[in-house]
């Protein structure tokens, strides 16, 4: 049984021209101790996703979805208070600005306890205790070398790659199933990022915490992730393997996010340009119809004014009327 299943969720928000669908019919799927990456520019409606999977709704936020399914629980019939159980136990996350969601008149300690459950296997005069030593081994096991001097610290003495340690810390301290990573390494140096990447990798392999890694460093996500799921204007490109998904894209969009990574190999010249997409990703106020991407698609013709349905094919669903499969199976029967 899936970890998390979400088929056809879609957010709309009241703004002042309307009410706008900032996502539509996306659906996602997660097994127990998989890393799944979500990939897509900004506005692409990455954050929306983690934060209505957490239950972090806004108060103009409407969510309909046709199934939204976490460990058995029905996650839209829930009421606040069983919403609430989960989170912080069952479900963590990590947010994209470290620093500010840290209280910066408390210490970094008395945060870190207040968010650890107490072990009810301890007697109760102990506890306090129990629960300060756990707060130091999870700190220690992030990788900060003094945890007892850091317990005593406040945020704003510490420096973003610690805060970040210190959100991870709090966020697994509870054993959670799923961990969603929000841009974890966000304007942080490369020693620091690779330093978390890896260690979320870790967490993923000894304690089998299944994690939501949301970026738009498709070549961070390629490196650690089982499965990725690209959005592009809150519509779902393409999912599926990794592997499968970088040898043979399906669509126009993970195409050109391919081809815009940095090679390597030397065969690129010398400050030459990268192939990009010609214009911009859309605003929510002006929204293509059917698919968002037709504006700028290399393959967009009249058809794309109609949203096309999500396929499935073996491991990998796609949404797009002319992917690029039709032309892999026209060269198979071709060399047939």
């Amino acid at each position: 049984m899936p970890l998390l299943d979400i088929r056809n969720l879609t957010i709309e928000l009241d703004t002042d021209t309307g009410r706008v669908a900032v996502l539509e019919k996306v659906s996602l799927t997660m097994n127990p101790g998989e890393i799944h990456g979500l990939v897509g520019e900004s506005g692409s409606g990455r954050s929306i996703l983690a934060k209505a999977i957490l239950g972090i709704l806004g108060p103009n936020w409407h969510v309909i979805a046709d199934r939204m399914m976490f460990d058995g629980q029905n996650l839209l019939e829930l009421t606040a208070k069983e919403r609430r159980c989960i989170m912080g136990s069952d479900i963590s996350m990590v947010f994209q600005d470290p620093s500010g969601s840290l209280d910066p008149v408390k210490t970094v300690g008395s945060q870190l306890i207040e968010a650890i459950t107490p072990n009810k296997n301890v007697p109760f005069w102990r506890r306090s205790k129990d629960t300060y030593l756990n707060a130091q081994k999870w700190l220690h096991k992030v990788g900060i070398k003094s945890p007892k001097a850091l317990m005593k610290c406040f945020p704003w003495e510490l420096s973003e790659g610690e805060c970040q340690k210190v959100m991870i810390a709090m966020a697994v301290a509870n054993h959670p199933k799923l961990l969603i990573a929000d841009e974890p390494t966000n304007s942080m140096e490369l020693n620091t990022q690779a330093q978390i990447f890896r260690l979320l990798s870790q967490l993923n392999q000894l304690q089998n915490v299944s994690i939501l890694l949301v970026s738009h460093e498709l070549e961070t996500l390629v490196q650690y992730c089982d499965h990725l799921t690209v959005l592009y204007g809150g519509q779902m490109m393409e999912s599926g393997l990794t592997s499968e998904l970088v040898s043979s894209p399906f669509h126009p969009y993970t195409r050109a996010l391919l081809k815009n990574l940095p090679d390597y190999t030397g065969k690129m010249r010398h400050k030459s340009n990268l192939p990009t997409l010609q214009g911009s990703s859309p605003s929510v106020q002006n929204l293509p119809a059917g698919c968002r991407l037709g504006p700028r698609c290399p393959e967009a013709k009249r058809q794309c004014v109609k949203q096309p349905n999500l396929e499935q094919l073996k491991d990998r669903a796609f949404a797009c009327h002319f992917p690029y499969k039709n032309e892999q199976e026209a060269d198979d029967n071709t060399f047939a």
